[in-house]
């Protein structure tokens, strides 16, 4: 029989045959892949012609072509719907697929090629996007341990396997612990819920085969339990399994995995020459060191702790005045903080959530991409690789730009978060290719789903990279959409988030999912006038686990992460009702493999940026002003890492910002 997976995907824009793929199809196809790349390499490496740009780098370019055809499809899948087969064949797959990494770097004579070429760079008549992919692949032969010869170069290439199959490990265990944590809840158990909790509620035990409504792990579901139930002994027991994955002493606590990864990790940047694995993981970003880091989260640190324990204070004299002695604790939080935030902005999320219903969100995000952008957007028919994704043609001009799917609810096999993956990148090398893009949420499912403000946010943040793939317009692939410094990738995502808040989106589409009528303009001031509340304890417990996460990598890897977490914690004056937003033992976005890690901070990094990026539409007097919106298109989410981000950013804005902008944003600094 012919495996889909390497047959041409001849369907309507060449999208993966989904209802032909089966897991058994992944296995052989990986297999097909990875030799038909090594053949690859090894033609480009043994080439007896001298080497050319187009006979070395380019040729890499489309040597893993099916490898990543493959790939495409299989880890979107790992990702958002997991089965045991597909999680097997991860573990399988991890040591696999690292060991093929480290032979491509490790290959002397593919290296020497690239080495000539970059010594000779001045000399080849090359575009300024050819010097900088060829830059781009020396720095990452370079920095993968191409110039290591003997026991180091095979220490570092067994240390790379391990940390891929223990990222892999760490990811497994964190998706079991929320995929098997489930409270039934009783009638009694919903007394002082709203509606869409309850109904999230049913819907959850629905999903799982319960009798009845149950509470899960999900984001979606358990921040508005702790907002709204009067419960204070079931928020704890929420609070407390929310906060203990992959802490429970069974067989996917995560605890000993986060030691060997953080001990791993220094090992090998110490095999590279750096002091730590920070200084090795910080030199390609814009931050540069640790020590450009620790300034910024500690800047932003001061003035949000101080707002944190002026409100710690507020919500703990309301937690005695209904009669409960003792301090605030966690799990009471946010249930005194919507409380208070009802009483100083008359804002009530169960008032609210009507008009954010998913549909309606999903119209003001492609209606924005439309003002900005001239994108136009066309749902499609599947089959896709789940009932609930939902797919779009994005057009411009009559154009085809891209296809753009989302997979918005959340369910047992998803792992939690939200995230943009790529089945398909752009690029023009070989011929125009254009991106098949994912968003991957997790809402509460409903009928219809309605969102809160947080989930719309995140909904607007994942698209603003779904834009930073779909509007890429460069040659190679390398440099594609989102392949930028890790401390960019988040200024697009970021800066999308400022236009939810714009009166007029907010007029035009947020409307009662039942009468259609819009949001209340003094509803709608309210909403907009609390942007900032709570934003000490946000800061917070964002700001504390980028603190531990750069911690952990600077210097000699701690024995016990939790004992260095605690003592982090306490150097900094953590409040005590605040917890980290990610606890170690389920810290994904560090130690599910190493894209965050000493890297969390990123996100506020781009906050600096994305204050002031829209800053720009401010001062030219309109949020859709075209000529604006063409200079961020231009020289940010079209060009890809075609550059320095710091170059990027400044021809954009003709400068780099100062971190005013971003305090003032999170309502930290009295307006100037």
């Amino acid at each position: 029989m012919t495996n889909p997976l390497l047959s041409p995907w001849e369907g309507a824009f060449a999208l993966p045959p989904f209802a032909l793929i089966r897991d058994d199809h992944f296995a052989p196809a990986f297999e097909t892949a990875l030799a038909e790349a090594r053949a690859n390499i090894a033609a480009i490496a043994e080439n007896p012609e001298p080497p050319t740009f187009a006979n070395t780098i380019a040729a890499l370019e489309q040597a893993e072509e099916t490898l990543d055809r493959v790939g495409g499809v299989f880890w979107n899948l790992a990702g958002a719907d997991s089965t045991d087969a597909r999680e097997a064949l991860q573990r399988d797959l991890a040591p696999k697929l690292s060991a093929f990494a480290s032979e491509v770097t490790n290959n002397k004579p593919l290296f020497a090629r690239i080495e000539t070429l970059w010594q000779a760079r001045d000399t080849l008549g090359l575009t300024p996007e050819e010097l900088r992919v060829l830059t781009l692949y020396r720095r990452m032969f370079v920095r993968s341990g191409a110039m290591l010869d003997g026991a180091e170069a095979e220490r570092l290439t067994a240390v790379k396997s391990r940390l891929a199959v223990l990222g892999t490990t760490f990811g497994q265990n964190l998706l079991a612990e929320e995929r098997d944590w489930v409270l039934d809840l009783s009638e009694d158990d919903l007394a002082g819920l709203p509606g869409f909790v309850v109904d999230a509620a049913r819907a959850a035990g629905s999903e799982r085969g319960r009798p009845g409504p149950v509470l899960t792990l999900g984001r979606s579901l358990i921040v508005p339990f702790l907002q709204f139930s009067p419960r204070r002994d079931l928020r704890q027991k929420a609070y407390e399994a929310w906060t203990a994955r992959g802490a429970n002493g069974n067989a996917q606590d995560n605890r000993a995995v986060a030691a060997e990864i953080l001990k791993l990790r220094e090992e090998r940047a110490r095999l590279l020459g750096y002091p730590s694995f920070a200084a090795y993981k910080l030199e390609p970003e814009m931050a540069k060191t640790p020590d450009a880091v620790r300034d910024l989260l500690m800047r932003v640190w001061q003035p949000a702790r101080a707002k944190a324990e002026a409100d710690a204070a507020v919500l703990e004299q309301m937690l005695h005045a209904d009669g409960i002695a003792g301090p605030l604790e966690p799990w009471d939080w946010r249930f005194y903080s919507e409380k208070r935030r009802k009483a100083l902005h008359d804002l009530d999320e169960a008032a609210l959530k009507p008009y954010l219903s998913l549909d309606a969100m999903l119209a003001a995000m492609f209606g924005c991409a439309t003002r900005l952008f001239g994108l136009e957007f066309r749902e499609i028919d599947g089959p896709f690789y789940h009932p609930d994704v939902r797919g779009w043609e994005v057009t411009r001009n009559g154009q085809h730009i891209a296809v753009f799917l989302g997979d918005y609810f959340a369910r047992p096999s998803k792992r939690s978060g939200a995230w943009c993956s790529a089945l398909r990148s752009q690029r023009k090398l070989g011929g125009d290719q254009r991106p098949v893009v994912v968003n991957v949420c997790n809402f509460a499912k409903g009928d219809p789903c309605l969102l809160s403000w947080d989930d719309a946010r995140t909904l607007f943040h994942e698209f603003g990279h779904a834009l930073h793939q779909m509007l890429s317009d460069v040659t190679f692939g390398f440099i594609s959409g989102t392949s930028v410094a890790r401390d960019f990738v988040e200024l697009p995502s970021q800066l999308y988030e400022h236009w939810l808040e714009v009166p007029q989106v907010l007029d035009a589409h947020a409307r009662h999912h039942e009468t259609g009528a819009p949001m209340p303009a003094d509803l709608r001031d309210r909403l907009l006038a609390a942007a900032t509340y709570d934003q000490g304890f946000a800061t917070v417990e964002f700001v504390a686990s980028a603190l531990v996460d750069l911690a952990f990598h600077e210097g000699a890897a701690p024995a016990d992460p939790m004992q260095k977490q605690a003592e982090v914690l306490e150097g900094i004056g953590m409040p005590r009702a605040i917890r980290m937003r990610h606890a170690t033992p389920h810290f994904a976005h560090v130690f599910s493999g190493d894209g965050y890690s000493a890297g969390y901070y990123s996100y506020m990094w781009s906050e600096v940026m994305d204050a002031d990026a829209f800053a720009a539409f401010e001062e030219a007097g309109d949020p859709f002003d075209p000529e604006t919106a063409r200079k961020l298109e231009q020289h940010i989410l079209s060009a890809g890492g075609s550059d320095e981000a710091e170059q990027l950013y400044t021809r954009f804005r003709g400068r780099m910002p100062g971190v005013e902008p971003l305090l003032r944003g999170r309502g930290l600094l009295e307006p100037a």
